[in-house]
């Protein structure tokens, strides 16, 4: 199949899917709902915005920089109170930090991973040392944020006193997830093509390909169904804050999309050892800090055998493979992931806090 026939095909099957994200409104900062957990910005530049919660009472000595994805607003880890990721590690009595990556504009359309982790990143991790004055801190990362911060684990190990990944897809070899779909569809030159075109991706063509692959109506079916006819207090609130989430794609800036697609979709460089960053090859085994690297056993996004190799790529003597039976967003908004997960990477970091 040729490049545009197979731009022109998904674009056919995704157009539809998109309708009803277009009627209500693809994300934005100004379409986030109001906080569950108070902040304050202490950095902003190139395309962070860095936030900080206070821990409660007593904290612990080594803050954590939570990193999420590019591509959808992070108010999914501090949906409304009592189901906040943000909430419940402030009361486990740690300084969270939280990047809430700014949407790329056109001009941004040559940003790549060097310059999200190696600038970014790096200069976000450079404002919790000042901040907290810390040598050291604890790196958290949600999906692509995962990878974003084991690439940053790789590229500055010094910085790093742990590392938490969660649902981290990896080994692109592995069918059934997005950056795979995504390879399958588009060609190198495909996307490319997309690129010149376009810029930076558009958020409605970046749902199109999540959505293709796990449907918004599936994916809102699995978080309701179970509790569809309960009553209980405050659902429909963090129903409607969920949905909201969904739909809050942003744009994709271009230059990473190549590298997402070419790069870790169709050669696997990061598991080959031949990716680059900057003209500097990255070495997983330059990770060195503790690692719990957390695999949603029912996750139907980022397929587990994707998250499984990690602990054998990287030079850490303290890692492993924690096994958790959720999906891929109940691992952020589940009640039990809240109660039981949440609190067990907590107990992980506070262990290794001294």
């Amino acid at each position: 199949m040729s490049a545009i026939s197979s731009i022109a095909g998904f674009w056919m099957e995704g157009a539809i899917r998109t309708l009803d994200a277009f009627a209500t409104g693809f994300g934005s900062k100004g379409n986030d709902p109001a906080p569950a957990t108070p902040y304050r910005v202490i950095y902003e530049g190139g395309k962070v915005r860095l936030r900080h919660y206070e821990a409660s009472g007593a904290a612990h000595h080594t803050p954590i920089l939570l990193i999420y994805s590019l591509i959808k607003r992070p108010f999914i880890l501090d949906l409304m109170p009592g189901r906040s990721v943000v909430e419940n590690l402030t009361r486990q009595g740690f300084d969270v930090y939280l990047i809430d990556w700014i949407a790329p504009v056109a001009a941004d359309k040559n940003r790549g991973f060097h310059e999200y982790v190696n600038l970014d990143i790096a200069n976000s991790v450079r404002a919790v040392q000042i901040h907290r004055g810390v040598e050291r801190i604890s790196v958290i990362g949600y999906c692509f944020g995962g990878l974003l911060a084991l690439l940053y684990a790789a590229m500055h190990p010094r910085n790093v006193k742990n590392l938490v990944t969660l649902t981290l897809p990896l080994d692109m070899s592995t069918r059934d997830i997005p950056i795979d779909f995504m390879s399958r569809m588009l060609s190198e030159r495909g996307a490319e093509m997309l690129a010149a075109t376009y810029g930076n991706i558009p958020p409605w063509m970046m749902f199109s390909f999540f959505n293709s692959l796990a449907p918004t109506h599936h994916m809102l079916d699995k978080f309701v169904g179970a509790h569809r006819s309960t009553a209980r207090t405050g659902y429909l609130e963090m129903f409607r804050l969920f949905e909201q989430w969904l739909h809050s794609d942003v744009p994709f800036a271009g230059k990473i999309f190549l590298e997402t697609n070419n790069e870790l979709g169709i050669r696997n460089a990061l598991m080959k050892g031949t990716m680059k960053l900057g003209g500097a090859v990255v070495d997983l085994k330059k990770v060195v800090a503790p690692v719990l690297n957390v695999i949603g056993d029912l996750d139907d996004i980022v397929n587990p055998k994707s998250s499984e190799p990690l602990p054998d790529l990287i030079g850490s003597d303290d890692k492993r493979n924690y096994h958790y039976p959720t999906g891929h967003m109940g691992a952020a908004v589940s009640s039990d992931a809240l109660k039981n997960l949440w609190p067990a990477i907590g107990r992980w970091l506070g262990e290794r806090d001294a």
